[in-house]
């Protein structure tokens, strides 16, 4: 498909070799930046990120910086969200967990927005499509139910927990125990991040494709059924991509309830 998108382009030729996938995914530095030997040069995905926590910062402070009795418009949205949230926590957690509101929200929003620079007009890229970020609040997320359940349970009785599983053999224990650990401190932040990062790669290459197939296939008299195909279907392809943008964030503050909640009690 891409060889055949790049010979239309191409005016029907094409004996080059075809650009690397992940060149949609990599941008120069706009601004070069160098302290103490570390690059801190902003690219277009950090600019962009800079951009969409500006707009969800601006907006929930529009929402409710002056709170009223009856809520207007954009007040009722802000709220749509924090209940959104708040009853996640409810579900999972309980009111006891209603002091991770705060912090879960902020998770919601950040994430979304992060999300929708996928289908944002003169961005169409989301940062959570870099594992950096991903990574980020994933770690964020085990620093949160980690620190949890030393709080709650005491650092000691909460690693013990972990690894001493009752009722199981002492022959299979040690290596259960293992198990256990690596679950619980590596593998729940990892696929914690590689679910929102996967879901994003996959998006923004469906994305793309859909638009690139428009825009070389319409202008051409052979390729136009093909260009309309891509204009009809573009919709979807949005509609689907803007699901998919809500649904990771959600998956990803449900899980982060999850651990919280699994670390506030024993294991076992």
């Amino acid at each position: 498909m891409t060889r055949v998108i790049a010979a239309a382009e191409w005016g029907g030729e094409f004996d080059g070799a075809l650009d690397p996938i992940i060149d949609l995914f990599r941008f120069p530095p706009l601004w070069e930046i160098e302290l103490l030997g570390v690059d801190l040069s902003i690219n277009r995905t950090i600019l962009i990120a800079w951009v969409m926590t500006l707009l969800a910062g601006l907006l929930m402070f529009m929402a409710f910086r002056q709170p009223k009795i009856v809520p207007g418009k954009l007040q009722a949205f802000g709220e749509t969200i924090v209940d959104f949230v708040r009853q996640i926590i409810l579900d999972i957690i309980g009111p006891k967990g209603l002091k991770f509101l705060p912090l879960l929200t902020t998770m919601f929003i950040f994430i979304f927005f992060m999300n929708v620079a996928k289908i944002t007009p003169f961005m169409m890229m989301p940062p959570t499509s870099r594992m950096a970020w991903p990574l980020f609040l994933a770690l964020i997320s085990w620093l949160v139910y980690v620190g949890v359940g030393m709080k709650e349970q005491g650092a000691f009785t909460y690693f013990k927990d972990m690894v001493v599983i009752p009722g199981v053999p002492k022959a299979i224990l040690p290596f259960l125990g293992l198990i256990e650990l690596v679950s619980n401190l590596i593998l729940r932040p990892f696929t914690l991040a590689v679910r929102l990062f996967a879901n994003m790669v996959a998006g923004h290459i469906l994305v793309v494709i859909t638009l690139v197939t428009i825009h070389v296939f319409l202008p051409s008299p052979t390729g136009f059924p093909v260009g309309i195909f891509g204009l009809i279907a573009s919709p979807v392809v949005f509609a689907f991509e803007l699901f998919i943008i809500g649904l990771q964030a959600y998956i990803f503050v449900m899980l982060t309830a999850v651990y919280i909640d699994s670390s506030m009690e024993p294991a076992h």
